[in-house]
């Protein structure tokens, strides 16, 4: 069954002006209530981190879905927003939709799974009818995943997998980027981290590289992310053109990918990190050649990043036990 709900039917009628450092912005209204979602939320694990390649990045993902995976998007966001849900479970339900069907209302599935989210009637998720329509579908997903303990505070896919049951449960992390562009362009968030830019007490840096390195970082805050940023402008960053400038500016060269950054110094585990330290994810932890994301860890259990598309880079919370992190840690010029 295909989505009919228009994607431009997604932005309420009305302007607001918003003043926020000095600077006035006009926004939608709903781009305000969104804004208010967000506000509400802890910054940790609310997005999870960008690819730095092409193939994965989220705008490439996203630029490749038909109308009527883009028209399941639109559901699933407005039925959001009607919800007051906040951005994170539109994003929970993006990734499971994209990995279950590819973000279409199937009318077949293994065993007796149907529509959207694989929903078996057998198993208690409704009629045929019912699952392979969409409107149900989304509002049944929303219903299930309100149920998991603590589903806001855990990486999208986790969640995902926390409703659907899979038998393969990192395979939701795949779609992570891809989600987040679309609730930033389709849903019309403005930065939909929710992260801010305090950065807590922090550690002493063990070298004076990696003090002035941070100190560096610390100050492309609010800047946005661009994949495959210039190395010699300060306008934009993507992951690892954040860590080569940072760098950069304590005399220390890095090679540009983030996969080249992981063999670009002394390792050491990552338990053990220190600021300044860089830190990275891979979709399989046993091969570096899967990496796709690097931040720089600042102590305190906070890293700075440039995430992905619609996300200026930014302090988060971290944890150790994130999603694909891999066991070791870089520290650059050593």
């Amino acid at each position: 069954m295909r989505a009919t709900v228009m994607i431009g039917a997604l932005a309420a009628g009305g302007l607001v002006i918003a003043i926020t450092a000095g600077v006035v912005t006009v926004v939608q209204k709903d781009q305000m209530a969104d804004a208010m979602r967000v506000a509400t939320m802890s910054c940790n694990a609310t997005l999870g981190p960008a690819t730095t390649g092409p193939a994965g990045s989220g705008a490439a993902d996203a630029a490749r879905l038909t109308d009527e995976q883009r028209g399941t998007v639109a559901h699933i966001i407005a039925i959001g927003k009607q919800r007051n849900l906040a951005p994170r479970a539109w994003q929970v339900a993006i990734q499971a939709g994209m990995t279950e069907s590819g973000l279409r209302s199937l009318n077949y599935g293994d065993r007796d799974s149907l529509g959207i989210f694989q929903m078996r009637p057998s198993m208690g998720w409704g009629s045929p009818a019912e699952v392979t329509d969409p409107v149900y579908a989304v509002n049944k997903f929303y219903d299930v995943l309100l149920k998991v303990p603590d589903w806001e505070n855990q990486r999208p896919g986790e969640s995902a997998q926390d409703v659907e049951r899979s038998a393969f449960p990192d395979r939701y992390h795949r779609w992570e980027a891809m989600a987040a562009h679309l609730i930033g362009t389709l849903g019309e968030v403005v930065n939909a981290t929710g992260c801010g830019q305090g950065v807590g007490n922090l550690l002493p840096a063990p070298t004076a590289a990696a003090g002035g390195a941070i100190n560096w970082a610390l100050g492309q805050q609010g800047k946005p992310y661009q994949w495959g940023a210039l190395t010699t402008h300060q306008n934009s960053f993507d992951c690892s053109s954040l860590m080569v400038q940072a760098y950069r500016s304590s005399g220390i060269t890095l090679p540009r990918t983030s996969r080249e950054q992981y063999w670009a110094g002394a390792m050491l585990p990552v338990e053990q990190a220190q600021p300044g330290d860089l830190l990275f994810w891979a979709y399989d932890r046993s091969d570096p050649r899967t990496i796709h994301h690097v931040a720089m860890y600042m102590g305190d259990g906070r890293i700075v990043e440039a995430q992905q598309d619609g996300v200026p880079v930014h302090v988060r919370p971290f944890k150790f036990t994130e999603g694909g992190l891999m066991a070791q840690a870089v520290r650059p010029g050593v």
